[in-house]
């Protein structure tokens, strides 16, 4: 047999070799406890969420999913960073929101922790617009309104936000661009204290989600003037969407993503994604992220890979343009 034909044996041993060993760590995987790292403090909206797909992860897949929060750095990097440097054996998770993923890494200036550079997309956890609010003493109805009290009383309207990166920071700042208007960002370490300020008129105005907005509109102690979303809420049909109040670069969801780190086999990923998807798409699950006020959307690795592209692009350059830098 000559060297040539050797070789080329020896590759397709190798070959069948690692395919059948990549398969059999798919079929056996998990063998032990998954952790899922949570990049926020507990008790906040994605603890929540990362409890609830816990749960329903561990009994799919007979392996107890452990979530652990790992707050601080610079917009939720410090968790993220010890998922990125985890081993890619599938067995530590990162769940998040948007802002850890694809803005803080333009503002911070941590390029390598990108989600889509620094991490195996798994899936789409779920999705919710947000909500414009004013408190009820700024004499305005309309997000026109407030555009033109912003114009002619500038720097005078405060906007609060849940800290430096996050989305309701960032669409803050998007208004003050597309609007060529001067506010002013008051961040604070999570959203519930911006909340407080907003209700007591310390703040003038904010994005939220509509979970923990709903019952102070309702209660009238806040005024909504926008949403988010492409279409109006069924929950608040008398407040217009963004693109009607003709500011279409304001449309925006707040998403969270199940995330493994870069360099995990593909195999796993896709277990994780099938096994994630149909849990989350029960009649059961399906509740439960409607009461957070989040709906889910089912995506292949792939696709959520090239929304997180999408969404890093989208933000990065909404960061370049408004000039946002740490504060």
């Amino acid at each position: 047999m000559g060297v040539a034909r050797v070789l080329v044996t020896i590759i397709l041993v190798l070959g069948v070799v690692f395919g059948a060993g990549a398969v059999s760590s798919a079929q056996t995987y998990p063998s032990r406890p998954i952790h899922l790292i949570v990049p926020y403090p507990a008790g906040g909206p994605t603890d929540v969420l990362a409890r609830l797909v816990g749960g329903k992860l561990s009994a799919m897949l007979g392996q107890p999913v452990v979530v652990e929060d790992r707050p601080g750095g610079a917009g939720g990097t410090v968790g993220a960073k010890a998922v990125a440097t985890a081993e890619p054996d599938g067995y530590t998770l990162l769940i998040s929101q948007v802002g850890a993923l694809t803005i803080s890494p333009s503002i911070y200036r941590v390029p390598d922790l990108a989600g889509a550079k620094a991490f195996a997309p798994v899936a789409l956890v779920a999705v919710s617009p947000q909500l414009l609010c004013v408190t009820p003493s700024l004499p305005v109805k309309s997000l026109p309104e407030l555009i033109a009290y912003a114009k002619a009383n500038p720097g005078k309207v405060n906007f609060g936000s849940a800290g430096v990166g996050s989305q309701p920071h960032v669409l803050g700042e998007l208004l003050k661009l597309v609007a060529d208007i001067k506010l002013t960002h008051v961040p604070y370490r999570g959203s519930a204290p911006a909340i407080t300020d907003l209700l007591a008129g310390q703040i003038q105005m904010m994005f939220d989600t509509p979970v923990v907005m709903l019952p102070h509109i309702e209660a009238g102690k806040m005024r909504a003037l926008a949403i988010t979303s492409a279409a109006r809420s069924p929950q608040l049909p008398n407040v217009p969407t963004v693109l009607e109040a003709g500011l279409p670069r304001l449309q925006a969801n707040l998403w969270s993503g199940l995330l493994a780190p870069a360099g995990t086999p593909p195999e796993i990923v896709a277990k994780l994604n099938v096994t994630f998807n149909e849990g989350m798409n029960t009649p059961e699950m399906r509740e439960a992220l409607r009461k957070l006020g989040a709906e889910p959307q089912a995506m292949s690795p792939d696709a959520f890979g090239r929304f997180l592209a999408s969404e890093t692009q989208k933000w990065s350059t909404v960061v370049a343009e408004a000039g946002i830098k740490p504060e």
